[in-house]
């Protein structure tokens, strides 16, 4: 309760010093927040195959209101603001859960005009996402009773199972963004992704504390690494609390080295029987690695221990991926989504040619030259490319393999297994598209 009398003068200042300092702290911290504008339309929905807006049964996405929500859980340190809730890039071991409220375009853009910017391929200007309100459900303490919720963590899960049973997939999908990112971004990513699934795919952003600016890269590799058994608890906290039929993850970039060590922590910890029924409690699906920023032979080795625990496996790499590059010399070693296979003993390539036609792992080799509009050294090609969005959307939807989804296999000479865009790809689409309905 707030005291009756006046504030004294000088305690009125030292709290006007403290917030001014958090503020503060919060820009150096933060970093600019570059505007995220709407990523290109699907192929489906550009040649006009598929409207999910019209077809789909969810109230949410019959008047494609500009609005949009996503779920979300951070471990980045909160605080409150004038303007609602922030999150800094500080770490913290404590897991933040709630719903972040994002709006497509300016105040004039109306249901029907998003509905036809989304619908087909060009558009006279960007559609800007912003972030306009943010509501923590709940915090979880990693110390605290790991049988029981709190009424408030209740109240998260009862809202991510409504969602989860009102949408036509019941799959939940992760989405672990890269470095270089703030939370606005993360949740601006997720949204629009969630759109273009006609808003019935559940997907929840996982905001780590990453410091959203490439001139404290190592911050955000520490900040990663301390993310892991954060991130591990979580996947269990999903297991047991969420409604799901599969776990779809998506990892972008340095996301990659929370999502694959907290697989292998996982993997490692059961044995015999206990790994059956960890595989059974997880129910893991999907695990999509986009341009992952992870040593290569650390991906390898880690994959190894875990890719009996998931469904299916993906890496998606571009050979010329300059961000990877200078990672690369940053780091030493080449990266996961821009391997040297030079780096690898003969053992270790008889094992990812074994794994690429035997044991559910898909390597997508993205091509620039051969996809429309990918610059040679594209990074972000995961949702900036409308192919490569349609493939993983068709991907994670319906849970089709690479030939299904219209893509083509090349034999490398040590017997590795790839897949690839063909030149006629957007073509192949309307076959593709009739089958698969």
């Amino acid at each position: 309760m707030r005291p009756e009398h006046s504030p004294d003068p000088c305690i009125s200042q030292d709290m006007k010093a403290i917030r001014l300092a958090l503020i503060l702290l919060l820009v150096l911290t933060s970093g600019c927040q570059t505007q995220v504008s709407l990523m290109p339309t699907p192929l489906p929905m550009q040649k006009g195959l598929v409207d999910p807006f019209v077809t789909s049964t969810n109230p949410e996405t019959k008047s494609v209101q500009p609005r949009i929500q996503v779920f979300y859980a951070t471990n980045r340190l909160g605080i409150n603001t004038p303007k609602g809730k922030e999150y800094l890039t500080l770490f913290d071991r404590k897991l933040r859960l709630g719903v972040a409220t994002l709006r497509f375009g300016k105040g004039d853009l109306n249901a029907t005009e998003l509905h036809r910017v989304s619908t087909t391929e060009k558009r006279t200007k960007p559609i800007p996402i912003k972030l306009i309100q943010v509501d923590q459900i709940a915090e979880i303490d990693p110390d605290g009773p790991s049988h029981s919720l709190t009424a408030e963590a209740r109240k998260f899960f009862s809202r991510l199972n409504h969602l989860l049973a009102s949408s036509e997939f019941k799959d939940l999908i992760v989405y672990i963004h890269g470095a270089n990112n703030t939370f606005y971004r993360t949740t601006a990513h997720a949204a629009q992704f969630r759109h273009f699934t006609g808003r019935n795919a559940v997907i929840l952003a996982f905001a780590w504390p990453s410091a959203a600016s490439l001139l404290h890269y190592a911050v955000d590799v520490n900040n990663a690494a301390r993310t892991v058994p954060v991130f591990v608890n979580f996947l269990r906290l999903l297991s047991q609390h969420a409604q799901y039929r599969h776990l779809d993850l998506l990892a972008y970039s340095a996301g990659a080295q929370i999502l694959s060590p907290a697989l292998s922590t996982l993997a490692k910890s059961s044995q015999g029987k206990e790994w059956d029924k960890l595989r059974s409690q997880l129910r893991l699906g999907e695990v999509y690695f986009a341009a992952p920023d992870l040593d290569l032979k650390h991906f390898l080795y880690e994959l190894a221990t875990y890719i009996d625990l998931v469904e299916h496996v993906t890496i998606a790499v571009n050979p010329d991926d300059s961000v990877l590059y200078f990672a690369a010399l940053r780091h030493g070693r080449s990266r996961a989504g821009r391997p040297d296979p030079n780096e690898l003993s003969p053992e270790e390539t008889q094992w990812v040619a074994q794994a690429s036609r035997n044991m559910g792992f898909d390597i997508l080799w993205v091509e620039p030259s051969l996809i429309p509009g990918l610059g040679k050294g594209g990074h972000s090609f995961w949702y900036s490319s409308a192919w490569v969005s349609t493939d993983i959307l068709i991907q994670l939807l319906l849970d089709k393999r690479p030939a299904e989804r219209g893509l083509i296999p090349v034999e490398e000479a040590d017997g590795t297994h790839i897949w690839t865009f063909p030149p006629d790809y957007p073509e192949r689409l309307t076959e593709i598209i009739q089958r698969l309905e």
